[in-house]
């Protein structure tokens, strides 16, 4: 089963997502982890992101990309963070950045395959969409391929909550 979590930065879409997670019985609450830690600022963030789940019972498994090949007991809850990071890492890994629809397609078969070794699969995804800047083509192919997956795995989610102002709203 999935479960999708949107919002805007700074919505409280995360804290609403572990809500979810730490208020199930599962004996493993695995937390995938897709930030790569580019600077000091993004250090940063990484290190406020695992103080907010000191004590919470998660364990963490860093997964920047290929999040297929995370290896998880199957009597779990997955918690994947955040699918922002994952679409940027998984786009331009390499020189040569891929099209939207390969990335969309590449990270949609990865999210099918973790959710058959896991029970439960809450993904926390970004609402980018509402800023109305113009942006530079590859930026644009970014936000493309996100859209696109949101709107698939809202898809195929059995439940869907857009979090505004920590409040999760079920769709």
């Amino acid at each position: 089963m999935i479960t999708l979590v949107y919002g805007g930065s700074g919505s409280g879409k995360s804290a609403f997502a572990e809500d979810l997670v730490c208020k199930t019985n599962y004996a493993n609450r695995y937390y995938l982890a897709t930030m790569k830690s580019f600077d000091e600022e993004s250090e940063k963030r990484i290190k406020r992101h695992k103080s907010l789940r000191d004590g919470k019972g998660f364990i963490t498994v860093e997964c920047p990309v290929d999040i297929e090949n995370a290896i998880i007991d199957k009597d779990s809850i997955v918690l994947l963070e955040c699918m922002s990071n994952l679409v940027a890492n998984e786009m331009f890994r390499d020189e040569n950045s891929k099209t939207f629809i390969e990335c969309a397609d590449k990270i949609l078969d990865d999210v099918k395959a973790l959710s058959k070794k896991t029970d439960e699969l809450v993904i926390v995804t970004n609402n980018i969409f509402e800023d109305g800047i113009s942006y530079e083509e590859g930026t644009k192919e970014y936000m493309r391929a996100l859209g696109f997956i949101n709107e698939r795995l809202a898809e195929i989610s059995k439940d869907v909550y857009e979090v505004v102002v920590g409040i999760g709203i079920k769709l």
